[in-house]
């Protein structure tokens, strides 16, 4: 049986394969080919282009599809498994993706096929909900204006919110999506005495520390709403203009989910009009944000190049959580995380 990784910045050929390795006791032979970018600026821009076009918005180069016939399983971070992956690869039965999101594999097409599309899921979620209480802290203590002001020789003391500047402790968390990433943030922050709800119509079991709410409840009470949602056609945009105010005008709006998830003009525009005190976000329309955008121009935003979930904690241990999913599923045994429901049929 033969398995093909893509590594790719993030996740090099080395601890790609290293992460792997164990499979060879299951009689799985793994090679490693590597979707090289120049930096990992371009693979963002890649992976931002896959996102919001399809696994067929980028081409993979023909050194990395030829001779795919041969091959049981892929496994895949970012490397776009659209069509022609799926055309070159005729022997392919499983497909695992080494994150939550699957955006950059052509699912419709592999159930089609018959073929088993596997992701990873948390495997960065704590990385993600750190980041995001750092930006919580970040945007409501002014901490990266202060910094680079300091840089810039400036003793800075006065900014937007200088008239009330918050603690986060004991304040109103608003969390939409209560997936994994939310979770961990509520977890996190119930010991500071935050009141935590919890928007997410696909949530089953006991939310706590959250309370479940309803997603115009949730805009109206929280000091500060953070994006853990999932992006699809249903959630575009799910944060706009009418949600946003809602939000109280001393909220902030902290996104480390996807850009899709908020109409980036609404926001723009709800902060320069002062109806929100600040938003900190780490994912926008256009990666890396071209010089002159409007957020770059505001004093009530705190940004990161999208790297939340960039931590070597989460990108060396994907492989080997996903190497763990097909050991199960070679020995028989689940449950598996199968997001297109063809159960996977490969045995060892």
């Amino acid at each position: 049986m033969r398995l093909v990784a893509l590594s790719d910045a993030y996740i090099p050929p080395g601890p790609m394969g290293a992460g792997l390795a164990g499979l060879a006791s299951r009689g799985v032979e793994v090679e490693v080919r590597h979707w090289a970018h120049p930096s990992v600026v371009e693979l963002q821009r890649d992976n931002l282009a896959i996102e919001q076009g399809g696994p067929d918005a980028v081409s993979l180069s023909p050194g990395i599809l030829e001779g795919l016939e041969g091959f049981d399983i892929a496994v895949s971070q970012f490397a776009p498994l659209g069509a022609a992956f799926l055309a070159a690869a005729p022997r392919l039965r499983v497909i695992g993706v080494l994150r939550t999101g699957t955006e950059n594999v052509d699912v419709a097409g592999a159930t089609r096929r018959g073929v088993s599309v596997l992701n990873t899921p948390a495997r960065n979620a704590r990385a993600v909900a750190e980041c995001a209480i750092g930006l919580m802290l970040a945007e409501m203590r002014n901490l990266a204006r202060a910094h680079a002001a300091l840089k810039r020789g400036e003793w800075r003391r006065q900014f937007a919110n200088s008239e009330a500047i918050p603690e986060l402790g004991g304040k109103t968390v608003g969390l939409v999506g209560y997936g994994a990433v939310a979770r961990i943030v509520a977890r996190l922050l119930a010991p500071w005495g935050c009141r935590l709800l919890a928007h997410d119509p696909f949530f089953g079991g006991d939310p706590a520390p959250a309370e479940l709410v309803d997603l115009p409840r949730l805009l109206a009470e929280s000091d500060v709403v953070s994006l853990h949602a999932r992006y699809a056609r249903e959630t575009h945009h799910l944060i706009g203009a009418a949600e946003l105010a809602r939000m109280k005008p001393g909220a902030i709006l902290v996104n480390t989910a996807r850009s899709g998830l908020v109409d980036e003009e609404a926001l723009v525009r709800a902060l320069r009009e002062r109806r929100i005190t600040g938003a900190a976000l780490d994912v926008f329309d256009r990666e890396p944000l071209p010089p002159g955008h409007p957020l770059l121009e505001l004093d009530t935003v705190t940004l990161a190049p999208h790297l939340a979930g960039s931590t070597i904690d989460a990108f060396h241990g994907s492989p080997k959580l996903m190497a763990g999913h097909l050991e199960r599923m070679l020995a028989g045994e689940g449950p598996l995380p199968v997001v297109n429901g063809i159960q996977p049929v490969l045995r060892s």
